[in-house]
Formats: structure tokens, sequence, C-alpha cells
């Protein structure tokens, strides 16, 4: 396929009518207004640019609606369901991690997610303990079946804690030294393609100590490859942070580091308003992951303060208790509405929350996997998304609520077709594989014994 023209499009400079969009290799070559269609152009109602699942643990798809039951004790917290978490980790070797995440991804894509940005510290499968590339080969393949663009990120794990200089018990599986790591996260970066891009990270600053973290960050700037952390996202984090270098752990971070554009901090729940200002002042992305931060019961992240200092923000599945970006929108502002008692906290560039949040979304998205170019213009990846433009949930609406009824309406979402790399993988709302994508990971679940 050479060419697509939509109705409706929603380009970097707003909405536009009579679109066609030309590719060549994947990329978008050409977008022009007011056109009519080619004869083999494929017709479709209204595209959007597709969004970037900028915090994935794929294998943590196989738990979701496990960890729902109160414990005996009564005092479930993100730490008991990390318990659970490691349980699940420590069967999960490289033949059903690729058919859980070959089902993750299909439903993303399913869902209108065109990339996925894979958080990964897996590095031993359990049954070997070797910590080979079998992962990384299980979660490529997942990715190149289903079609979704990969941004893997390679996590270092070596210690449990501030004060805990070695892993402990479950936590075995996540570890590789220094030397290892960035020796696996060189071999990966041979592995890039057009649909393969290579990131960096470390789980947090208290499983990685602050040599190892400046390591990375130099491994980052020698691959140019996007930096991931995971920071303040409980409580107890902060506190220990602060018991251990009597700083925050955002402030502590950037005191100590050159934070700039590069890097995506997730979670970032916890924060004091000068860390919300100068984290926001960095030009780092924040990746907010509301359905899982509010299943684990993490907090709420300041985001009317981070914005109005020029933050950017992605979003993320994480644990994919919900697999659909526009829930995670939706949640990210009706989290802001509870805390504040107030409306449309997000609209600070124009009227509309729904484009507005959906915008930031696609720029932030793009900044943590590393694109250069988003959206639907000239040099970007030919990933987007078509509506069925006559569906009860987008009837009626113009350009000016379209995405607001796309996120703040919960009803069956209205997707047609999601391409990826100039491939169409959804068509007709059902991506090509899904049939196999679920014999496989029901068989994948039964091994697990995830459905006890």
């Amino acid at each position: 396929m050479t060419a697509v023209f939509a109705h409706k499009a929603l380009l970097p400079t707003g909405w536009a009518d009579d679109v066609r969009l030309q590719f060549v290799d994947g990329y978008i070559s050409d977008v022009s207004g007011g056109q009519a269609p080619a004869e083999s152009d494929v017709v479709t109602s209204c595209i959007i640019p597709g969004l970037c699942n900028a915090h994935s643990h794929a294998f943590q798809r196989a738990l979701a609606g496990r960890t729902e039951e109160r414990s005996p004790e009564g005092c479930d917290s993100f730490w008991t369901w990390r318990k659970r978490m490691y349980e699940l980790a420590g069967r999960m070797d490289a033949s059903l991690l690729r058919d859980v995440a070959w089902q993750a991804y299909t439903e993303m894509l399913e869902s209108g997610y065109t990339t996925v940005a894979e958080f990964h510290y897996l590095h031993r499968d359990p049954t070997s303990g070797e910590a080979g590339m079998s992962m990384f080969e299980a979660l490529a393949d997942a990715a190149a079946q289903s079609g979704i663009r990969l941004c893997y990120i390679p996590v270092l794990y070596e210690r449990a804690g501030f004060d805990k200089p070695q892993p402990e018990g479950p936590q075995q599986l996540f570890a590789l030294g220094l030397e290892a790591f960035l020796e696996h996260h060189a071999r990966a970066c041979e592995q890039q393609n057009a649909a393969l891009s290579v990131g960096i990270g470390a789980h947090s600053l208290r499983a990685v100590s602050e040599l190892s973290l400046h390591e990375i960050a130099a491994a980052g700037r020698e691959y140019d490859s996007p930096i991931h952390l995971h920071i303040a996202e409980q409580q107890r984090e902060v506190d220990q942070c602060m018991a251990t270098h009597e700083r925050r752990p955002v402030r502590w971070l950037l005191e100590n580091f050159d934070i700039d554009a590069q890097w995506c901090l997730v979670h970032a729940t916890h924060m004091d308003p000068e860390e919300t200002q100068a984290l926001a002042e960095s030009g780092a992305v924040v990746c907010v992951c509301p359905s899982t931060e509010a299943n684990l019961g993490d907090g709420l992240f300041p985001l009317a303060g981070f914005l109005r200092h020029g933050g950017r923000i992605a979003i993320g599945s994480d644990s994919h208790v919900s697999i659909n970006p526009f829930e995670e929108l939706r949640w990210l502002e009706y989290g802001q509405r509870l805390a504040t008692q107030s409306r449309n906290i997000t609209a600070l560039r124009g009227a509309h929350v729904g484009r507005e949040i959906f915008e930031r979304a696609v720029e932030g998205g793009a900044q943590a996997s590393g694109q250069s170019v988003s959206g639907l213009c000239k040099g970007a990846p030919a990933d987007l998304v078509a509506l069925y433009d006559d569906d009860p949930m987008l009837t009626g609406h113009g350009h000016d609520s379209r995405l607001d009824a796309l996120v703040f309406s919960g009803y069956r979402l209205p997707i047609e077709r999601v391409m990826v790399h100039g491939e169409w993988r959804v068509i007709e709302g059902e991506h090509k594989q899904r049939d196999a994508a679920r014999v496989s990971y029901r068989a994948a679940v039964k091994t697990l014994g995830a459905g006890r």
C-alpha cells in the first residue's frame, strides 16, 4: 500500500479535511489536504496518530485480575502485590514470555497503541538461570508477530535496596552485573531495525548504585538510547532515599545527573512543588500510568503543576490491568479532578481537554521511545489509527469535541484500522492474528498456573 485517504485527519497543525497520506518504506512521504482519493487508496473516515505505550512490563499481563482478593492481614499494598508479581516472574521462561507478550501487544494495537517501550528486567530464564539473549528474543519475536513497533529498554537491577547491596530471593532472576548488563545492551543495539529500537534503563534508585547509574547514563549517551527509570512511585521509596541521601528521589537525581530530554522518568508520583517545577524545566518526559498507579495504590502525579511549568508527559499501561490508552488519558485527568474538586485541568494550550491531553501523549510518547518526528507529518513513521466516524461515540461531534468524546466516553473504542510502519495490523477492529495470539496465551496461562 502506498497511500491512505481520510475525510478527516488530525495533523500537527490541527484537524484537516480530505487528507491524502503517502508512504515510502514505512514512513510518511507526503501529507496533503483538500485532495480527492486515488483509485488505489484505502479510504477512511477519520485518522489520528498512533500512541506510544511508554511503559510496559509485558509478562504482567498474565497477572491482571489475579491480585484483587484481600489478604488475611487486611493491609494490602504495592509491596504485597509485588510478592505475587515475583511469583509469576519466577515461572516465566522465554517461551511463555513470548506468548504472553504476543497477547499483550495484540491488545495494544487493537486499542490504538502503535509503539511499546518494554521496560525489561527478566534477564534470566528461570528454567536455566542463564542471562543470555533468550528473553529479549522472545519479546522481539512477540513484537514482530503482532506488528507493534518495539522500543526495548533493558533494565539494570543489581541490589535489593538503598542499604541492601545484594538482590534477595526472587530478585536474583532480575540481577545482572554492570559489565554483563552493558554488554547485553550493546548486543541488543546490534539487532535494531526500522521497527525495533533500543533504549537503556535502571530499575530504580533503590535497585541501582549511583556509580552504575552514571555508567548507564554514559552508555545511553554513547548509543543515543532513551534512558528510563522508575522513580518516587511509593512513599516508602521517598523515605528510604531521604534516610540514605538526605534528599527526596527526584531532587537527588536532578542534583547528581544531567537530566534532559533523553530521560524518561516513570511515575514520579511523590514530588514536592520544587521538584515538580525543576523536573518540568529539565525537559525530561514523565511517563504516567494511571490505571496501574490506581490499582497499586501509588498516589496521584502532580499533573497540574508539572504542566504549568512546561512539563512533558507520556502514558503507559505498565502492569496491564487495562490496555486502553484513552482510559489512561481519561483517568489521568479524572485523578486531578478528584484531587482538586474542579474540572478540565489539562486544558492549558486550548479549551478542549481531550485533544490537548491526547496530543501531549503523542509528543511525549515519541520522546520516550526516541522518535525524532511524531504525528501525521512528512518523515514520521507511518503509524496511524483509523476511526469509525459514524460510531455513536463520535456521532454529532465536530473537530472541537471529537477527541473529547474519544477520551471521555467510556464506550467500546470506535477503531476501524490500525497501521504500523505502513502495514495494516488491525482491520475492522480486530487484529489479523487475534485468534492465534489468544490460543497461545491460553496455553501459557495454563502452564503458568495463573488461572488457579
